[in-house]
């Protein structure tokens, strides 16, 4: 995936920019776009100030993005789709 200006940023401003070619590797995989991975990102955000990871914190943050990649899409496709109605 072709890293897009700005991405990098983003992550390192919420202090995961460690994890971020692991991000878009992962997302790249899945056929993700970056629309999504911004909004996973943030998902995962949320959910790392609940439930931060007790030991691995890259295993953690692989499954919980995967997961999050998913519901962001999902997001988006909701709301394109109230916007257009």
């Amino acid at each position: 995936m072709h890293l897009e200006r700005g991405l990098d940023d983003y992550f390192s401003t919420i202090g995961f920019f460690d994890l971020l070619p692991l991000a878009l590797r992962l997302a790249d995989q899945a056929g993700y776009g970056k629309d999504e991975i911004v909004e996973a990102i943030c998902k995962v955000v949320d959910k790392h100030r609940v439930f931060p990871p007790s030991s691995n914190r890259t295993a953690w943050f692989a499954k919980v993005f995967q997961e999050k990649l998913g519901e962001a899409r999902a997001d988006i496709l909701r709301r394109n789709y109230l916007r257009n109605l």
